[in-house]
């Protein structure tokens, strides 16, 4: 990251307090614009010539509400980070989590998944700031499985749905998947298949002075540089990735995956895990379609398995991740969780 200095410190546009006042009013008004979403949502669907409850209709409210969600975490998020950063090197990072401490981190990082009500595509700028940050790679992937598949909004509406021994079955599954499946990948050494961009800014510094000289302001600064830089990166596949997402959840074809899952052959899991993957909903969006499933007859463990892969394997998520991660590392993450996905249909299958 390139820095302006002159003398001994950054060189300002503005004095230390005009970054701080800066920097207040700036929350307040993200706070401000964040809560109002849904409401602009429906305002600017209404000003379309279509049925708000009609597939168009529904496309374009998940778009308008979504894409300014993403960004508004994803720039949040890494300013943050950024900031933080500036105190905790990606090397102070890893060293704080290495050794025998860091078999701590995957399950701490699966908690903190299940305490966060997003979506997959929500997630990401979690993942991408943990990421930057220096976190090991493995136990980012534990959030980033935690988060959409067993977090808190899916888990109270899977109680009211099926009650709350299946909820707390699933829920110790789901948070055993993304721990277990952390852990695995955190083995394998991943971290040379992230993108290029991802590892140089691992490796470089925090700033170009020392980290103790920093002032508040500057470490503000440095959390400004690192929005620029990642969200410039990134915001072009946030819309992408949203775009493609939006079309499917206004059409999916529900009836059809009704008729391909509601039979109890032993391919009925792995095929619900493979519609579930191209789709893109939020825990939320997906119980509607759990409910009619399971009242079509459909196994409780193929529904579930269908569930877990709708909202921790979707299309647009992955699209997002390609900016972070190689293809080959995507590829090495879907197996992975796929796998135990399958294996949590099959069981649920069995023993209910």
């Amino acid at each position: 990251m390139s820095t302006e200095i002159q003398g001994s410190a950054y060189h300002r546009e503005m004095p230390d307090w005009g970054w701080y006042l800066g920097v207040v009013v700036a929350a307040i008004l993200w706070w401000l614009v964040y809560g109002q979403l849904s409401a602009f949502s429906e305002w600017v669907t209404s000003l379309f010539p279509v049925a708000r409850d009609s597939h168009t209709g529904e496309a374009i409210a998940f778009f308008v509400y979504d894409v300014p969600k993403v960004l508004m975490l994803l720039t949040g998020i890494v300013f943050v980070t950024g900031v933080l950063r500036s105190w905790f090197s990606p090397e102070k990072t890893r060293a704080i989590l290495a050794g025998k401490r860091q078999i701590w981190g995957y399950p701490l990082a699966a908690f903190l998944g299940v305490l966060t009500p997003f979506c997959s595509c929500s997630s990401v700028p979690l993942f991408i700031g943990f990421v930057s940050a220096g976190i090991p790679l493995g136990v980012t992937f534990s959030f980033l499985i935690a988060g959409p598949m067993v977090g808190p909004v899916g888990l109270g509406l899977l109680y009211g749905l099926v009650g709350w021994k299946i909820a707390t079955i699933y829920l110790v599954f789901g948070f055993s998947i993304a721990t277990t499946a952390g852990y695995v990948m955190g083995r394998m050494g991943l971290e040379r298949y992230l993108q290029d961009w991802v590892r140089d800014l691992n490796a470089g510094p925090v700033g170009d002075l020392p980290e103790e000289s920093l002032t508040l302001a500057d470490r503000l600064k440095i959390g400004l540089e690192q929005v620029r830089e990642i969200v410039g990166k990134v915001w072009i596949w946030v819309l992408a990735g949203i775009g493609i997402g939006a079309a499917i959840h206004g059409y999916v074809p529900e009836a059809m995956m009704l008729k391909i899952m509601g039979g109890e052959a032993w391919w009925s899991v792995p095929s619900a895990v493979v519609i579930g993957v191209p789709m893109y909903t939020n825990a939320a969006g997906v119980i509607p379609i759990v409910e009619a499933l399971l009242g079509k007859g459909a196994a409780l463990g193929t529904t579930l398995a269908f569930m877990m892969s709708v909202i921790a394997l979707s299309l647009p998520e992955m699209i997002i991740l390609k900016q972070v991660l190689t293809l080959r590392l995507i590829a090495i993450f879907i197996a992975v969780v796929s796998t135990g996905i399958l294996a949590t249909g099959y069981l649920f299958n069995f023993l209910l």
